[in-house]
């Protein structure tokens, strides 16, 4: 069975407990909660919340009055695992509120289809496609115990990372189904759909320092000023998790800056195209 780490709120003094980890360490930290809550007393699972987006998002839930918050370590492309994972949120708890699937891989990046290999292929839709399914399947065997706010978490590139691409196109497929079989037993299905973050995981792919990966994601944004961080995604997860959004399902949402709305191919074009003097 998979390690677990649980996470228990004292309901007095509004007190708050989360994790954070360094060098594979885990260290719970006390902190006083505000004042508003609005996830009050609901069980989440969060897939992914040792460190950026999943961690900002553990860390808000609890601070919005999630009692209990279940982060279990486990092989999301294994249905035993997942199995495990959720059946124990329901024995411990009676119930599961909120799902948030956010693991997801970026692959080895090849530059086209002809470098695209088929294991990388398959194992990036293994974690990104695969694990979001099963954790969906598995949440969605208890609609009449407690209702299940399900947020999948994709995200879009302009890039030629065709497995990438395809798998997160294919988790907003999947949320959009999900809504029409699910609906019936008061449960929703939302996805989000980020620009780059400068997670652990991208400092890694980039090989730089979160400044530097900053810097760069920065260079190619459309909204100009903002910085977008993992507490950012965090919140708009909290918001479709909560009961502000009872009436929000299906529903894509793009946290990008209006960086999907454009097509930067005319303006390359332009700085690279030289008229003739004759034309």
């Amino acid at each position: 069975m998979p390690s677990k780490l649980q996470f228990h709120i004292n309901k007095p003094l509004r007190r708050i407990a989360y994790f954070c980890k360094d060098d594979g360490q885990i260290f719970v930290k006390v902190h006083r909660g505000c004042r508003s809550r609005r996830i009050e007393e609901k069980v989440a699972l969060i897939t992914g919340g040792a460190s950026g987006i999943g961690q900002s998002t553990a860390r808000l839930f609890l601070q919005h009055g999630a009692r209990k918050l279940s982060y279990v370590l486990c092989d999301i492309t294994c249905e035993t695992d997942v199995k495990i994972d959720v059946d124990t949120a329901i024995s411990m708890y009676g119930k599961l509120d909120i799902m948030f699937n956010n693991v997801g891989i970026g692959g080895d990046g090849e530059p086209g289809i002809l470098a695209c290999t088929n294991e990388s292929f398959k194992k990036l839709l293994d974690v990104n496609l695969f694990g979001a399914f099963l954790r969906a399947k598995h949440a969605a065997r208890y609609p009449v115990l407690s209702r299940v706010d399900e947020v999948q978490r994709s995200s879009k590139s302009n890039f030629p990372l065709h497995a990438f691409t395809a798998s997160k196109h294919a988790v907003v497929g999947l949320a959009k189904n999900l809504c029409v079989e699910l609906g019936q037993y008061e449960i929703r299905v939302n996805s989000i759909s980020p620009f780059g973050v400068a997670s652990p995981m991208t400092t890694d792919i980039l090989n730089m320092g979160k400044k530097k990966t900053d810097e760069f994601i920065s260079s190619g944004e459309i909204l100009k000023g903002a910085v977008l961080e993992p507490e950012g995604i965090a919140q708009a997860a909290l918001y479709l998790a909560s009961d502000e959004a009872k009436y929000v399902s299906v529903i894509n949402l793009v946290v990008d800056g209006g960086y999907s709305l454009t097509n930067p191919s005319f303006a390359i074009a332009l700085e690279t195209f030289s008229p003739s003097p004759h034309s």
